[in-house]
C-alpha cells in the first residue's frame, strides 16, 4: 500500500534562486544537518482530500503560518521511498519571512524502550537557502523536487 503526501515548496529569487526547507525535528534528527531536512509536507488521503488542500493544511500545522496566497504550481508526483509517493506544489515565497513560526509536535516513547512518551516538534527549524544547499540538505527522495523547480522557472 502506498501512502502518499502533499507538500509546499515556496521559492523567491533573492538574487539567486532560494527555496524554503525545514529540519525534521526530534531525537534522530537533531545533530543531522546533510539529508535531514524537508519540504513542509504531510500525509493526506487521496480522495478525502485534494493534494493542494493537505499542502496548505500541512505547511500550517507543520510551521504555524499560512502559506502566502497566489498560485501554486504542481511539480509533480514523487517517490520519496519505495512506498511513499510526494505531490509537490511550488509557490512564489517573494516578502515571506522565515521567522515567526510555531512549529507542530508529535509525541512518541522517549528514550526508546523506556515506557515514557515525551512530545518534539515535527520540525525545529526552517529557513531560506540556495539551490546547492538545499541539494545537500534535503532528504534524498526530494531532491528531484528542485530540478522539477528549476525546469519551471527556466
Amino acid at each position: 500500500m502506498v501512502a502518499w503526501s502533499a507538500g509546499l515548496l515556496l521559492y523567491r529569487r533573492h538574487p539567486a534562486l532560494e527555496v524554503l526547507i525545514a529540519h525534521m525535528g526530534g531525537p534522530f534528527w537533531a545533530r543531522k544537518d546533510s539529508g535531514a531536512w524537508s519540504i513542509p509536507k504531510g500525509e493526506f488521503e487521496p480522495g478525502a482530500e485534494e493534494p493542494r488542500d493537505a499542502a496548505r493544511r500541512e505547511f500550517v500545522e507543520e510551521l504555524g503560518l499560512e502559506p502566502p496566497t497566489g498560485e501554486w504550481a504542481e511539480l509533480g508526483t514523487f517517490a520519496a521511498t519505495s512506498s511513499k509517493k510526494l505531490v509537490v506544489f511550488a509557490g512564489d515565497g517573494t516578502g515571506f519571512e522565515a521567522s515567526g513560526f510555531v512549529f507542530g509536535e508529535f509525541e512518541m516513547e522517549w528514550p526508546p524502550r523506556s515506557g515514557r512518551t515525551a512530545a518534539f516538534p515535527e520540525v525545529d527549524r526552517a529557513e531560506w537557502t540556495d539551490l546547492d544547499t538545499a541539494r545537500e540538505r534535503l532528504v534524498k527522495g526530494q531532491r528531484p523536487v528542485l530540478d522539477a523547480l528549476e525546469r519551471l522557472l527556466a
